[in-house]
């Protein structure tokens, strides 16, 4: 199985600093929905991955998170797209989780659900927690430079085994070319 696990603020969609808290303020990156489009259409599974704290924070609820996930899914639709799963950490940090990234639990369960060896399977994130839950869980870790990422890529503590991508749409023509 083609497994890729993607991070959605920062990846998918644009990130704001005051949280997309709304279905309205949720707007897909531009090539990003093509991107994971472009994967389906080629077998890959497509897993989210995604710290969700503004639920927490009592920014915005389960009804609004889930919303934007509808709203995701039905413009990747006509594109032949879609997501396989969606995990997502709703706890503030002061929650001391297991499940909120860098932690690997939402990539654990990940693993368990597919039952498979992460020692190949791309994570994507625009943000040092993402690579360091990617690297904590066993995957590979791959960093774009939208969202966080360009102030990402120059983190000392970045994973020396991060590959770096402009964007998803960039991610994802690499991995279908390397298929050929």
């Amino acid at each position: 199985m083609k497994l890729i696990v993607l991070d959605r603020d920062g990846v998918i969609n644009v990130d704001r600093l005051d949280y997309v808290k709304t279905v309205d303020e949720w707007e897909p990156l531009l090539g990003s929905l093509e991107a994971i489009a472009a994967l389906s259409r080629h077998d890959w599974k497509i897993s989210i991955a995604t710290n969700q704290s503004g639920i927490g924070r009592g920014y915005y609820g389960l009804e609004d998170f889930l919303a934007m996930n509808e709203k995701m899914n039905q413009l990747l639709t006509p594109l032949g797209g879609k997501v396989d799963s969606i995990f997502f950490c709703p706890h503030v940090p002061e929650d001391h989780c297991a499940c909120r990234k860098p932690l690997p639990g939402m990539l654990l369960d990940i693993i368990k659900r597919y039952e498979i060896d992460p020692s190949n399977v791309p994570m994507v994130g625009d943000s040092l927690r993402d690579l360091q839950a990617a690297v904590a869980g066993g995957f590979v870790p791959y960093l774009v430079k939208t969202g966080n990422g360009l102030k990402t890529m120059n983190d000392p503590d970045l994973p020396k085994e991060t590959k770096v991508f402009d964007d998803l749409a960039s991610i994802a023509k690499t991995l279908l070319a390397n298929e050929a």
